[in-house]
């Protein structure tokens, strides 16, 4: 009763409408409004502001749906594992991924995985390390991978190993005038556009330490939220980039782009595998994990 009653409730938090969410749930509206009544008499505390045109959380409320999620996400762990005692890897599998890894080199090991595995069915989430690290920490992801250097305050509810390396770039158009010299140093590149991720990226983390290595900050940065965004930028002449290798293969094939060689470049960064602290994992996320770890489906470089 108290699952239903959760689900129920996270449900109309989200649509902040009961008829939304009756709709949603297949479910009568009277059913849905009993069950928001009886958490609130279970909890002893009302949980939502009403209006004539839509519903929304309260300072109780918001404290109820933060704890929800990892409850069913936790019922659905447990019933996962339970099964995985006598059946083989099935059911749903969630998984976050920095840009870079989530949509260069995840989307081929999804499809080694499918093959392998055909009863798991992965939920993707595509977002800035960051985000990765903070939805694995509060349970709402089975695995994560994160890029970048990852600091002692950042794994706090994950646990966390490196499992490959990555080689960053300095890429340019082949038409931009960088492009064009046989030797190029720091200060040819200090008064040119650069074009970066927004904070929170383990990209950008990079990209200001190769401001840092070649020592300055560029008179001209253009943020640009999307890798495939900032190649285009470059491809057109925008400026000049620090991407990885992974990311840069169909435009290098092309001829599209360039690697600038400078000393000190490229620069070497982890990929980490993260997962919530726990002492069980489902058996889809272990094998996930294995194959990960040992590179398994991975393009050609």
């Amino acid at each position: 009763m108290m699952e239903q009653s959760l689900q129920v409730f996270i449900t109309v938090a989200e649509q902040r409408n009961f008829t939304r969410a009756a709709e949603l749930l297949h479910m009568t509206q009277p059913a849905v409004s009993s069950y928001i009544q009886t958490l609130e008499r279970a909890l002893g505390a009302r949980l939502l502001d009403r209006t004539n045109k839509y519903v929304q959380l309260n300072k109780a409320g918001e404290i109820v749906y933060h704890h929800a999620k990892e409850i069913l996400n936790l019922y659905t762990r447990m019933g996962n594992l339970l099964d995985d005692l006598q059946h083989t890897a099935s059911g749903p599998l969630t998984i976050g991924a920095s840009y870079t890894f989530g949509e260069y080199i995840l989307p081929h090991v999804l499809t080694r995985l499918r093959e392998l595995y055909p009863k798991v069915s992965p939920t993707i989430t595509i977002a800035n390390s960051k985000v990765i690290l903070d939805l694995t920490a509060r349970r709402q992801l089975d695995i994560g991978i994160v890029e970048g250097e990852l600091k002692e305050k950042e794994l706090t509810g994950v646990s966390a190993d490196s499992f490959a390396e990555d080689q960053m770039f300095i890429t340019a158009s082949p038409r931009h005038p960088a492009s064009g010299q046989i030797e190029i140093s720091a200060a040819d590149l200090a008064e040119h556009t650069w074009i970066v991720r927004e904070e929170g990226s383990g990209t950008r983390q990079m990209q200001e330490k190769a401001f840092e290595q070649l020592g300055f900050q560029p008179a001209h940065l253009l943020v640009i939220g999307s890798t495939q965004a900032i190649k285009e930028a470059v491809d057109a002449g925008l400026g000049l980039t620090l991407l990885s290798r992974w990311t840069l293969r169909k435009e290098l094939e092309a001829g599209s782009l360039q690697l600038l060689q400078l000393d000190g470049f490229p620069l070497t960064r982890q990929f980490s595998l993260v997962m919530p602290e726990s002492q069980f994992q489902t058996k889809a996320t272990e094998l996930l994990a294995a194959m990960i770890r040992d590179g398994e489906g991975f393009p050609e470089d």
